[in-house]
């Protein structure tokens, strides 16, 4: 059985942003690499990201409203983020964090509530 399309498009979503959070922070564990280079392999990365992402919304659209999508797209992206920041980075995880991301999450949880 194929998968239905809010499960799809939360996958291809997730699968998106690890692209995206890579091209765009990935980067940063070299800073000795020239920034031209640095570019171009972010732009090659990107397109993968880029490749998943508008599926995913093509497909996401009429299931979820574009707001919803979008929410959905950020919850996605700040989950990805704190990972990648952690064991990625390196960085640690702040209270002062998480405590952010749940004002994100309510406004979230209005976003799809009637």
């Amino acid at each position: 059985m194929l998968p239905t399309a809010p499960v799809l498009t939360i996958a291809l979503l997730l699968l998106s942003n690890v692209f995206m959070t890579f091209a765009w922070y990935g980067h940063l564990k070299f800073k000795a690499a020239p920034l031209y280079i640095v570019i171009l392999a972010s732009w090659g990365i990107a397109l993968f990201e880029y490749c998943f992402q508008v599926p995913a919304n093509r497909i996401g659209y009429g299931y979820f409203n574009p707001a919803q999508l979008k929410t959905i797209q950020e919850i996605i992206t700040l989950s990805v983020f704190v990972l990648f920041s952690v064991f990625y980075l390196g960085e640690a995880f702040h209270w002062k964090q998480g405590i952010g991301f749940a004002f994100i999450a309510l406004g979230a949880f209005f976003i799809f509530t009637k």
